[in-house]
């Protein structure tokens, strides 16, 4: 079982954007001391919800402040960006970082990010599967020439190479590297479908529960086994489930310690989003949302927090968490939750 951090750097009501930021890095440099596997870092753009608009920039700060954590996006919204210049970024902090670099990527949503990068509404709702498999081919292949609708160019050199020889802490050259690892947020049949067909492994949302994200690996597990994809890479698929995480002595103070701050930070980060075109908006009522997330994830004593992460293991076949734990919007509580999460949560998962 690995389980890390989601952060978000959200700013919750009466708070500052450096305030945000702050916590986010403490919260990342908690995590590596109270040995937690990873951090995922979100990205938005425009709006209090959260408060990095680069997780590639903020990870790369991150991996030069630890040693050990493995640093990943959760995502970096692929249409607000040329794949080429993500997967250069992406090669050089896997090359640097002595391989602790995870890239995720996702489609993002239909908001006005779109407008302001140029990049307009058709890269949201068709250009995905072009952008992501010619970031993959930068990311696997010596030179890249692309005729691609939107991104056509000449054939070129890839540097750095993503399998150069990563670098120990030692300075002494190391084994040859993959490259990064690409994971894909999922959220529909056809981005499963996408993932799957590319053997590339998903990150599920906090939103939906156990039931929803297991089926949904078993619809990955269909379509890569369709691609012929090996059955050690259909059962091994190292998927990441996202959620909360609260901990307290009490399960009932840690509920009320989410009840009280993330209603208004969701409710702030939530009505701020614009949409590109000016469709309608359906969005959660923020506290019967932070209820609902309350009963789905770990929140409450760190048995019960134990008992949650294994059973949603147990029933989805995934082994891998990324967990939101600044879910009270303070700092010295975000820190002491995830000091507990790594003393008191990990030991007993094995």
């Amino acid at each position: 079982m690995r389980v890390g951090s989601f952060v978000l750097a959200a700013q919750f009501p009466g708070q500052g954007q450096g305030e945000a930021l702050h916590r986010a890095v403490r919260s990342a440099e908690v995590a590596e001391e109270a040995g937690l596997d990873s951090v995922w870092l979100a990205e938005h753009h425009f709006v209090p919800y959260g408060t990095c608009p680069s997780a590639v920039t903020l990870a790369a700060l991150l991996l030069g402040r630890t040693r050990h954590i493995r640093v990943g996006t959760a995502v970096s919204v692929l249409p607000t960006v040329h794949p080429v210049a993500l997967g250069e970024q992406a090669a050089l902090l896997h090359l640097t970082s002595g391989g602790r670099f995870s890239l995720g990527v996702g489609r993002g949503g239909p908001w006005v990010d779109l407008e302001v990068f140029g990049s307009g509404l058709d890269a949201y709702e068709k250009g995905f599967p072009e952008s992501l498999d010619l970031l993959l081919r930068w990311l696997s292949e010596p030179r890249v020439a692309s005729d691609a609708d939107r991104f056509p160019f000449r054939e070129v050199a890839v540097v750095p190479r993503p399998q150069e020889a990563l670098t120990g802490s030692d300075g002494d050259a190391d084994e040859a590297s993959g490259g990064p690892e690409v994971i894909v947020a999922c959220t529909s049949p056809s981005s499963v479908r996408l993932a799957a067909e590319r053997g590339l492994p998903m990150l599920l949302g906090m939103h939906v529960g156990d039931e929803e994200k297991a089926e949904m690996v078993a619809l990955w597990r269909r379509h890569a086994r369709a691609a012929g994809r090996t059955p050690e890479e259909v059962h091994q698929a190292p998927h990441v489930s996202a959620g909360v995480a609260q901990i307290a002595d009490r399960r009932l103070d840690a509920t009320e310690t989410l009840q009280k701050a993330m209603p208004g930070w969701l409710k702030q980060g939530l009505d701020a989003h614009v949409t590109v075109d000016g469709r309608a908006r359906a969005m959660r009522d923020p506290l019967a949302y932070t209820e609902l997330l309350c009963g789905l994830h770990p929140v409450g004593t760190p048995q019960l927090c134990a008992d949650r992460i294994s059973a949603t293991s147990e029933r989805t076949g995934i082994t891998r968490f990324a967990l939101l734990v600044e879910g009270s919007g303070d700092l010295a509580t975000t820190e002491e939750n995830v000091r507990r999460l790594g003393a008191e949560v990990l030991p007993q998962l094995g």
